[in-house]
């Protein structure tokens, strides 16, 4: 983490995941035009944001119930976090006249598939991938999701329900030729109370 501190990770845009950070603690104030209107900072705040409701509600569920987190549990999080606020690849998108060149990114791919999961609840989103040639139209493409789940949800029907829905947002948003969505459940939250209620 010092690598991170010494050399802070900075979007496209020049802005640096601390200040966005900072800029959050803040509740947006003052109003900054530069964060505001770049899609690269919105997506970067929204993920941050993201990342401290779901840090502060395992947080309270869990803390009577589970042994502290390791101590890099935070540092690892970010990680992800930094991992995928960035642009990516620009992947194309058809229009009907050849003149026109329209790109989506993958950043905004990956917060798509983000928001479909946001939906089910229960489900956490770790991390988005999006293996194969992605940027060469028609290229077979594999979504590759990881994320948590409450210990009272049904694994099959949460997973099944993210990759129809992940299905269906890539194919009415972008031009992806997605092949298969994989999704990995990493790690299981929220604990059921053991303790006998006699």
């Amino acid at each position: 983490m010092a690598m991170n501190e010494a050399h802070p990770v900075a979007l496209e845009c020049g802005k640096t995941v601390d200040e966005l950070s900072d800029y959050l603690a803040a509740d947006r104030l003052p109003y900054d035009p530069d964060i505001e209107n770049c899609p690269e900072c919105l997506n970067a705040l929204d993920a941050l944001e993201r990342v401290g409701m779901l840090s502060r509600s395992l947080l309270e569920r869990e803390a009577s119930e589970l042994p502290p987190p390791p101590a890099n549990w935070f540092d690892r999080i970010m990680d992800v976090v930094r991992s995928e606020m960035r642009v990516g690849r620009s992947l194309p998108v058809q229009h009907p006249d050849p003149r026109v060149q329209i790109t989506i990114t993958e950043g905004a791919v990956r917060a798509l598939v983000r928001s479909v999961g946001d939906e089910i609840e229960g489900l956490y989103i770790g991390r988005v991938d999006l293996d194969g040639d992605a940027e060469v139209p028609g290229a077979p493409v594999e979504v590759n999701i990881t994320g948590t789940i409450g210990w009272d949800r049904s694994v099959l029907d949460a997973t099944s329900l993210l990759r129809a829905a992940v299905y269906d947002a890539l194919a009415q948003h972008t031009d992806l030729n997605v092949v298969a969505v994989n999704v990995t459940i990493e790690d299981v939250h929220g604990f059921a109370n053991t303790e006998d209620e006699s």
